[in-house]
């Protein structure tokens, strides 16, 4: 048996040397098996009913929307090693005739799409487009043969293997005749433009938006009053006889000052990297008896009244250790790791690069970049939702349109795909509770 010391110094020499640190730091810190403490629905579990799979989800908007089980294809599990789904080559079948009228229908039916969340059509009914894919609105006057349009609809992965367009046919998201109607509709969009009405229809001249005012003044951000109503937690006595403030003394503004800024970070006594979020909900248990699960309210309010007393220090987290480049490089594997029906990788979403969608907009909403510290506001209020978010929870929110079962919501990959992201905040403040639509 080789001592971890040498292990790492023979990885080092033809692993790491040929595939980069990820493959010897995988070598010597493999993640720790985790069982789920989480709620119940948050867990990503699949329960038989009827005789079918079925994923259960938040019953609460907008998961509740959500209804097919997607354990037919792959996930950001770790011990998910399915394939991407396979590049098909098509024709289009020549006894199917398309209708460009039924073809918009099914360009902008959100249930399937919408494609305006990537690309901008003619017409003032089209709001909000997205600008992630190419301006469509002269697609007409490019010069594709019917066939050249069937292909890069059905799977665009044989003409441009990079693009990020899901594979609508191979992923059976759309039918051929579907695919036929779009052709046809496409083909529809060319000659001379109309005059814009409206600068926001169209996501190149479109404002960006500038924020949600101050997120620490309580008229403002409703996640402040929450936060502040863990306190009565803090002081209270659980069922072991102590509270937070009986180890934690000289109040919480004193106790709890810097400590948010080394989270997400690896815990040697639970072997895996932990958010605050996962810390507490391991530790309040073992030291008070008091009960603090994943995507509880108690849960996401104390994790924000111990981040408030951080707010405006800088992210300061371990990226030097064996076990964080280990975690880094893993999380980073994940978030360029294409998955679920609609075969996308975070990546897809937040690199600002060409080809990518980082600064640019999905529909209506303008997407952050890996750089932007993105996690550094976290938990936030969703004014949207009128609830307060952790990370996990827009991790699991994320995966689910895409045609994706999410993980465990304290799952160790998504610690450590947060751990991969929040090291992009490293250096700059911390702004918890956020707000965001």
């Amino acid at each position: 048996m080789i001592p971890n010391t040498k292990r790492f110094v023979i990885a080092g020499v033809f692993v790491a040397g040929a595939f980069g640190l990820a493959s010897c730091a995988d070598v010597l810190y493999p993640p720790v098996k985790w069982e789920s403490k989480a709620l119940p629905e948050a867990q990503g579990k699949v329960e038989i009913k009827d005789g079918k799979p079925q994923h259960v989800r938040y019953k609460e908007g907008p998961f509740s929307g959500v209804r097919p089980d997607f354990s037919q294809y792959r996930s950001q599990a770790y011990d998910d090693h399915r394939p991407e789904p396979a590049i098909r080559k098509v024709a289009m079948p020549k006894d199917l005739k398309g209708n460009a009228a039924e073809g918009r229908k099914i360009y902008m039916n959100r249930g399937l799409g919408p494609c305006t969340g990537c690309h901008l059509i003619r017409g003032d009914d089209v709001w909000p487009a997205g600008n992630i894919g190419p301006d469509h609105q002269k697609l007409g006057d490019a010069g594709y043969s019917d066939d050249e349009l069937y292909q890069m609809i059905y799977d665009i992965r044989a003409v441009y293997p990079e693009s990020i367009m899901p594979p609508w046919g191979s992923a059976g998201i759309l039918t051929p005749q579907q695919i036929v109607h779009v052709v046809e509709f496409l083909k529809t969009q060319k000659g001379d433009l109309p005059p814009e009405k409206d600068p926001q229809r169209d996501p190149n001249t479109r404002a960006k938006p500038v924020g949600f005012g101050d997120p620490l003044d309580p008229t403002n951000n409703p996640a402040l009053l929450a936060a502040e109503s863990a306190e009565k937690d803090w002081a209270r006595k659980g069922p072991k006889g102590k509270a937070c403030a009986d180890c934690h003394q000289g109040g919480v503004e004193k106790a709890m000052k810097g400590v948010a800024t080394r989270y997400p970070r690896y815990v040697g006594e639970y072997r895996r990297i932990m958010a605050m979020e996962d810390f507490l909900q391991s530790h309040s248990p073992a030291t008070t008896g008091i009960d603090m699960p994943s995507q509880s309210n108690i849960n996401l309010n104390m994790s924000m009244l111990v981040k408030l007393q951080s707010n405006g220090m800088p992210l300061n987290l371990d990226l030097a250790s064996l076990e964080s480049r280990a975690a880094l490089a893993r999380g980073k594997a994940t978030f360029h790791k294409r998955s679920g029906q609609r075969n996308h990788a975070c990546a897809d979403c937040h690199l600002e690069e060409p080809g990518k969608g980082g600064n640019k907009f999905l529909g209506g909403r303008l997407l952050a970049t890996l750089d932007s510290g993105m996690m550094n506001h976290f938990p936030l209020w969703r004014t949207n939702f009128t609830k307060v978010w952790d990370p996990r929870k827009r991790f699991q929110w994320c995966m689910t349109p895409l045609g994706m079962n999410y993980l465990a919501a304290d799952s160790v990959e998504y610690a450590e795909l947060e751990f991969y992201l929040s090291s992009f905040g490293q250096g700059k403040p911390l702004t918890a509770p956020g707000i965001r639509h």
